[in-house]
C-alpha cells in the first residue's frame, strides 16, 4: 500500500461552474412553476447538484488528501487549495509537517545489568500517507511505542560507562544517537515515517545505586590521576638521577640514591606541600 495521485480538478472553476447550473435550475424551476407545470426535471437536477458540492474539499499546506472510495484506496492528492473529486470519494487528511515526540524516563537495566533512567527525543515526518493511513491502526501512537521499544533496546545493548574499548551510553553519544536512530528507523519503515533525528535527552544511574556509582566513579578518577602523578614523579626523578651522574656534580651510593628517590617521591607525590628540612652538616651525616 504506497502513495499514487489521484486525479482531481481545481475548485475554482467547479465552484463556478456548479454556481452557473445551480443558477440555471433555480431559473429553470421558477419558470416551470410559473406555468403550472411540475418541476420534476428541475427537482432531478438539483439533487444532482447538492451532491455534486459535496465533491469539494480542501488541502491545507504540507498535508495530503487520502481518498478512498467505498474503502477502496483511490490515491492522494498533494496539490494544495480547494479541489473537486468524486463527491462519493471519502477524505483523510494527513500532515506532512515534522513533528517530535520526547519519550518519558525509562527505567532500563543496562549491557552490565545496572538499572539506569533514559529518554529520547524524536524528530519525525511521514513521507508516505497511505502507509502511514493503511499498514499501521494509528501511526502517531505506532511512533510513540516503537520509539521507546527501540530506546530500550539499544539501552540494553551498550555499557553505561566505557570500558574494553566498548561504546558506552555516556561516552560515545554520537554512535550512541546513530543507533537509536537505525533502531527506530528499521521499527517505522511499513509505517511510512522516516526518522531525520534521535537523540539521547536524559541520562543517569537509577536513583538507588546512583550514590554508590558515584563513589565509583570518583574512585576510578582519583586512581586515574595518582597514576599519571606517579608516572610522572618517576619520570622527574629518573632525570634528576641522570643529570647528577652525567654532570658528575655529586658521587651518590646505591643507599643514598634510595633515600634521595624515597624524598623526591615523597615530595612529588604528596597530596600536600612538604616542608624541607636544610642539611647543614655533610652529605653523610
Amino acid at each position: 500500500m504506497q502513495e499514487r495521485q489521484v486525479m482531481t480538478f481545481p475548485g475554482v472553476p467547479m465552484v463556478l461552474a456548479l454556481v452557473a447550473a445551480s443558477v440555471i435550475d433555480a431559473w429553470y424551476f421558477m419558470q416551470t412553476a410559473r406555468y403550472g407545470s411540475t418541476p420534476i426535471l428541475s427537482l432531478v437536477a438539483g439533487a444532482i447538484l447538492l451532491v455534486l458540492w459535496r465533491g469539494f474539499f480542501i488541502v491545507q499546506p504540507n498535508t495530503v488528501s487520502v481518498l478512498q472510495f467505498f474503502g477502496k484506496y483511490v490515491g492522494v492528492e498533494r496539490h494544495n487549495g480547494p479541489r473537486w473529486s468524486n463527491p462519493f470519494y471519502t477524505k483523510k487528511s494527513v500532515t506532512l509537517r515534522v513533528r517530535n515526540f520526547e519519550s518519558g524516563k525509562l527505567k532500563v537495566n543496562e549491557l552490565d545489568g545496572s538499572p539506569i533512567e533514559i529518554a529520547a527525543v524524536v524528530v519525525w515526518q511521514v513521507h508516505d500517507a497511505a502507509e502511514a493511513v493503511f499498514n499501521v491502526d494509528n501511526y502517531e501512537d505506532f511512533v510513540h511505542v516503537q520509539t521507546e521499544s527501540a530506546l530500550r533496546q539499544m539501552a540494553t545493548s551498550h555499557p553505561y560507562d566505557a570500558h574494553d574499548g566498548k561504546i558506552a551510553l555516556r561516552s560515545h553519544s554520537s554512535e550512541i544517537n546513530d543507533h537509536l536512530k537505525e533502531e527506530i528507523e528499521e521499527r517505522l519503515a511499513q509505517a511510512g515515517v522516516t526518522v531525520l533525528e534521535a537523540r539521547v535527552s536524559h541520562l543517569a544511574y537509577a536513583p538507588e545505586i546512583a550514590q554508590a556509582m558515584l563513589q565509583r566513579q570518583q574512585a576510578g578518577a582519583i586512581i586515574a590521576a595518582r597514576t599519571q602523578i606517579v608516572e610522572g614523579a618517576v619520570s622527574m626523578v629518573h632525570m634528576a638521577l641522570e643529570q647528577l651522574a652525567e654532570k658528575g656534580v655529586v658521587q651518590l651510593d646505591e643507599e643514598r640514591k634510595a633515600a634521595m628517590v624515597s624524598n623526591l617521591l615523597v615530595v612529588l607525590c604528596g597530596e600536600r606541600g612538604t616542608q624541607p628540612i636544610v642539611n647543614t652538616g655533610t652529605l653523610y651525616s
